[in-house]
């Protein structure tokens, strides 16, 4: 399968799936969580702050269906409502992430409260379109709160003027009436996508070769086969290296190993393969946190070498990352935003 394909299926028990496949390599994979509950990362919520928690810099609120937790915020005080969006998955035994910094997307724009301007993607770099699309947004904005500000993303460059001005309508309309939305008790305003309407949104920039979808799509198209290999902790390496990934309460601990090769350049061979391989292994089992990586032995004259390699692949990432360096003992640490839940608990 060559191209970019987006394939569209269902789980067994009928949640939505949907997976990216680049040249018949799976690059990304959104499954549905099982069950109702309406803290999944991107949802809108108002909520009500609850206590706050001084030594560790935010506050707790109260949500439909359990609890977040607001970091860095201030001027707070109990009782008072909030529209907060979550913005990742909690840890085991904790309150669900949210934020103050709510995004309202559509395919094509972004509208953000509390931080007004029209900006336009800077991969639009023609100038006169930019331009086209700077007096289209002025229009489609008028009668806006002045509080309200709108990101064109890349993806408007191939849309046409009709597409991208009803997007925009659409995304102010909707932040304008969610954000003034502050009457009453803890309660879902705006649900988080489904798996299929996230691929609509976040993946035909650039547009797909082909769309795959329906029941059997996943199996016609070598996902399953792909989500098999993810079953496992080990991704295998070329040359027969390999890549561990073990999660631990505390962090992801990543082995890296050079298999049969020998050679003197086998190490910084195997880790160069799997520094360009971890965000996508990252990504794809929903793994995020503090992350540790031992990487095959190496002279350590070659450690800029690999950490050039590994800050190019992390640039792209959607998830925050923080790529913290190298420890005592040699070991490589980073911070990855846990977006989305682990794939085992997925499946």
């Amino acid at each position: 399968m060559i191209g970019r394909v987006v394939v569209l299926d269902r789980m067994e028990d009928g949640r939505a799936a949907a997976a990216l496949m680049v040249d018949g390599r799976l690059e990304d994979l959104v499954i549905d969580p099982k069950g109702e509950s309406p803290l999944q990362p991107g949802a809108i919520l108002r909520g009500v702050v609850d206590r706050l928690v001084k030594g560790q810099g935010g506050v707790f609120v109260k949500l439909p269906g359990g609890s977040g937790f607001l970091r860095q915020v201030s001027g707070l005080a109990p009782g008072q409502r909030v529209i907060v969006q979550v913005s990742g998955v909690a840890e085991p035994g904790k309150a669900v992430p949210v934020t103050l910094r709510v995004l309202f997307k559509s395919q094509l724009a972004i509208a953000t409260p509390g931080a007004p301007g029209i900006n336009i993607s800077r991969r639009i770099r023609d100038e006169e379109l930019r331009q086209d699309l700077q007096d289209l947004a002025d229009e489609a904005m008028k009668g806006a709160p002045a509080t309200l500000g709108l990101i064109i993303r890349s993806a408007a460059e191939a849309a046409g003027e009709d597409a991208v001005a009803e997007d925009i309508l659409s995304v102010k309309e909707l932040a304008t009436a969610v954000m003034a939305d502050l009457s009453g008790e803890p309660e879902l305003l705006v649900d988080a996508p489904d798996a299929h309407e996230l691929a609509w949104r976040e993946w035909t920039d650039p547009a797909p070769d082909e769309v795959v979808e329906g029941e059997g799509a996943f199996e016609r198209s070598g996902v399953l086969d792909a989500i098999d290999d993810l079953r496992s902790v080990v991704a295998d390496l070329p040359a027969g290296g390999s890549m561990v990934l073990e999660t631990t309460r505390a962090l992801v601990a990543v082995d890296i190993n050079t298999g049969p090769d020998t050679s003197l350049a086998a190490g910084l061979k195997a880790n160069i393969a799997a520094a360009r391989d971890l965000p996508r292994q990252l990504r794809l089992r929903g793994l995020g946190g503090q992350i540790v990586v031992d990487f095959a032995p190496m002279p350590k004259k070659d450690r800029g070498t690999l950490e050039q390699v590994l800050r190019a692949a992390f640039k792209g990432e959607a998830a925050e990352s923080t790529l913290a360096g190298w420890t005592p003992l040699g070991n490589f640490e980073l911070q990855r935003k846990r977006d989305r839940a682990m794939l085992k608990d997925l499946l």
